[in-house]
């Protein structure tokens, strides 16, 4: 436990901003999951069939949105709720957005390899070409649905 305050301690400020921003939006994000439906959660954003062309963003965005997703991973593991990939990707949804930062967040699907006649989901965000959240593992999932928001 002492371990995991030193790391915190040494965080700049603004990484602890982001983090507390992140931890908070986590567990708004969580709560909107149980109690409303996908299709009003996600009503603000731009619902494309499949991929599309992402907008060009600049150096700083770049980094602002790779800070907000490192807080994010770093906020969801410290939550008592659970704050799997929807919820990180609904989190950096708006914190980019919030920061005008445009990008996309993907729904995606695969069999599962263990039962073969169960199939798992998956999401993950992106800004430019970086993945914000859900990164991992991301290319094995047949998109299905592709939100946006920010810029055309």
């Amino acid at each position: 436990m002492l371990q995991k305050v030193n790391k915190f301690i040494k965080l700049s400020g603004e990484e602890k901003k982001l983090f507390f921003e992140a931890y908070m939006t986590l567990g708004m994000m969580r709560t909107a999951i149980l109690t409303i439906s996908f299709k009003r959660l996600t009503r603000s954003l731009e619902h494309v069939a499949k991929k599309k062309e992402l907008p060009t963003l600049g150096e700083q965005e770049i980094k602002t949105a790779q800070k907000v997703g490192q807080a994010i991973m770093r906020a969801s593991i410290y939550t008592p709720w659970e704050s799997a990939c929807l919820a990180q990707s609904l989190t950096a949804q708006k914190m980019l957005q919030k920061r005008g930062i445009p990008g996309v967040f993907y729904l995606g699907a695969a069999k599962d390899e263990e039962e073969k006649s169960k199939i798992k989901a998956h999401a993950w965000s992106q800004c430019g070409d970086a993945i914000i959240t859900g990164g991992g593992g991301h290319e094995s999932f047949t998109v299905l649905s592709v939100f946006c928001w920010g810029r055309e």
